[in-house]
């Protein structure tokens, strides 16, 4: 079986199967095709799959024209047929991991999609999970699910682990730039995964294990967590002291070595740093272990939308407005800059928190023209509202949560009666300061 698919790889002549077909798995789709690999999409979502049927795309750095040419050449399928599993010889797991309500980690997605797996599995396939967990996740949950079908594990089948690493919106980074970390729960699974992806990918980073991979993911964005924390409480600190923390960490970063920039924020957003942390904390309180160190990292992250909603709290009080009854724009759903990515964006906590204080809320978005359903918010229907002069102008205040590089950050300070900065993306604008409030 090892033999077989080692050659089919190295041919290029492996079908290649990739489930959950989102911000992960859609680019994932599209290195592999570039490779030369023949791919099968699968999502249970039936609306999405309608729309890649019909060459649209649904994510905005992946092109509609890519994904109806590639329907045309055979190179891509996409379906909703879970019993189609048994198909592809590699099967990569890009389906959501969020928390529960308790902050605990929700593996029901995995979970389903490894008993789907299961019913299909066939001798000589390769299964590797994406999906950001907690380390043992692969052998301890998707490995007795998938022994469950009888066959055995680096005979029959094989299981690796290898983490997400895409940055949605960055044009430097794709799919097949960014190396990828790769375990396997035995040295064939991990021989077999380091060939498919180093024939799709940039570079490859072998490890001792899965939970060797499981935890480098949960590192990276620790790291990156810890540290904008620091950057937001120091924005609270030097606010009430009457420094501007943006020129602070400007001045600090031209420092050649020891430094590394990271900017505060309305709050965290994205598929993994607000959650990752979150993943490591469970699994250590299991073992008995505090990690009070990276839990108040997330509890200075996730109250930082209260603060924000203080602070535009504040500017309209020294307008002599409360906020009940005032008009408030949310400039930006997106959790960051350029991209159409909504998940976990501090916004949807901003829209709640002024929605409850009695605001008129309304938002704008190029990329996100209607606001959609979200896991842990109720969202009210919203359609994303034209930045004219005269809807501007009759606003009581313009909140910006998202720095997108097409606002015309002149024009708005120009016609606005106040602005809340979350992101210093008026910091060039010399005229109307007296308008601006950071937050």
């Amino acid at each position: 079986m090892f033999q077989a698919l080692q050659q089919a790889i190295e041919k290029r002549t492996a079908v290649v199967g990739v489930v959950g077909l989102g911000y992960v798995g859609l680019p994932l789709v599209r290195a592999f095709v570039t490779a030369g690999f023949r791919t099968l999409g699968l999502d249970v979502d039936q609306s999405k799959v309608d729309l890649l049927r019909k060459g649209t795309s649904y994510i905005g750095h992946i092109r509609s024209e890519w994904i109806a040419a590639c329907q045309e050449q055979g190179q891509f399928e996409p379906t909703a047929d879970m019993a189609r599993l048994a198909e592809p010889d590699a099967i990569l797991i890009c389906v959501p991991t969020p928390l529960s309500e308790s902050r605990d980690p929700d593996l029901s997605f995995v979970e389903a999609t490894a008993r789907q797996l299961a019913a299909a599995l066939r001798a000589g396939q390769l299964v590797i999970l994406e999906s950001t967990t907690y380390p043992g996740t692969t052998r301890d949950v998707v490995l007795p699910i998938l022994k469950a079908s009888g066959l055995e594990p680096g005979r029959d089948f094989f299981l690796a682990y290898s983490p997400e690493r895409e940055d949605p919106g960055n044009p430097e980074f794709s799919a097949q730039t960014i190396p990828k970390v790769v375990g396997g729960i035995d040295p064939p699974s991990r021989q077999l995964a380091e060939s498919l992806y180093g024939a799709a990918v940039a570079g490859v980073v072998p490890v001792s294990s899965c939970e060797v991979a499981e935890a480098a993911k949960i590192v990276e964005n620790t790291y990156r967590s810890v540290n904008i924390a620091m950057v937001n409480e120091l924005k609270k600190v030097f606010d009430r002291i009457g420094v501007d923390v943006w020129e602070v960490i400007d001045a600090a970063k031209t420092k050649p070595f020891g430094y590394q920039a990271f900017y505060p924020g309305p709050g965290l957003g994205g598929h993994c740093i607000p959650i990752d942390p979150f993943y490591l904390s469970w699994v250590a309180r299991k073992h008995g272990m505090p990690t009070r160190f990276i839990e108040l990292a997330g509890e200075i992250n996730t109250s930082m939308p209260e603060y924000v909603v203080h602070r535009l709290i504040a500017a309209l009080n020294d307008a002599g407005k409360p906020l009940k009854g005032s008009r408030v724009c949310i400039l930006g759903m997106a959790y960051k800059k350029d991209i159409d990515d909504p998940r976990e964006s501090p916004s949807f906590e901003l829209l709640n928190l002024l929605r409850a204080g009695g605001a008129i809320v309304s938002y704008n978005d190029p990329h996100i023209p209607v606001l959609p359903r979200m896991r842990r918010h109720e969202v009210p229907k919203m359609d994303s509202c034209e930045l004219s002069e005269p809807f501007v102008a009759e606003q009581d205040v313009l909140l910006i949560a998202t720095d997108h590089s097409s606002y015309d950050y002149d024009f708005l300070v120009r016609h606005a009666q106040l602005i809340v900065d979350t992101r210093n993306a008026t910091r060039n604008i010399t005229h109307g300061r007296d308008k601006i409030w950071k937050a």
